[in-house]
């Protein structure tokens, strides 16, 4: 299963981040061929997980966004058990280790704002070894282009990309794919 999210961000690498439950089908009925679920609660995840993968496309839920639902073990054993998303996205190590142990792909999100997040961020990716990090703000291919260059884990370029400049640069500095809740976007 992880190498299937792989192939499709690198069969097209534009990410619908879905913001509202309003934009699932906006998603489902775009190009895109991944998305990741940033909003869902405890009374509806499982049912936009599963329209998703019925709609033969990758879903990863944002689980520090998840409502009504721990982010203890037993919420990752509950969240891979039943509701059965392709992985998982969280800023939280933790997270993303726990969930990595039990089988599930795994996208640590990092905000870099200065040289000593960056830094972390490097440290915690060879220490924790997520199946692909993604990095905010996205528009920063020359930040991306350093980080693609130490390290070997594939990159999400995601926040504040607007513009299809914005995907391309993110592209050619190294990044696998883009995130973007910009509808507009998801049909490039």
């Amino acid at each position: 299963m992880n190498q299937i999210v792989i192939e499709r961000v690198e069969t097209n690498p534009i990410i619908a981040a879905v913001q509202n439950e309003g934009d699932v089908e906006n998603a489902i009925i775009s190009d895109v061929t991944t998305i990741f679920l940033l909003c869902a609660d405890i009374f509806n995840v499982k049912m936009l997980v599963d329209k998703i993968k019925d709609a033969n496309k990758s879903v990863l839920i944002h689980i520090d966004f998840l409502e009504g639902i721990g982010k203890d073990a037993k919420a990752i054993d509950y969240i891979i058990q039943v509701i059965k998303p392709d992985g998982v996205i969280s800023t939280k190590s933790s997270h993303i280790k726990l969930a990595k142990e039990k089988g599930m792909f795994t996208i640590q999100r990092f905000f870099l704002i200065d040289n000593k997040s960056y830094d972390m961020t490097i440290k915690s990716v060879k220490s924790i070894q997520p199946d692909m990090i993604e990095i905010m703000p996205g528009v920063m291919p020359g930040v991306i282009r350093r980080i693609t260059r130490q390290l070997s884990t594939p990159v999400i370029a995601g926040g504040l990309i607007s513009s299809k400049q914005d995907i391309v640069e993110a592209l050619k500095a190294g990044a696998l794919g883009a995130s973007t809740g910009k509808k507009e976007l998801w049909e490039l």
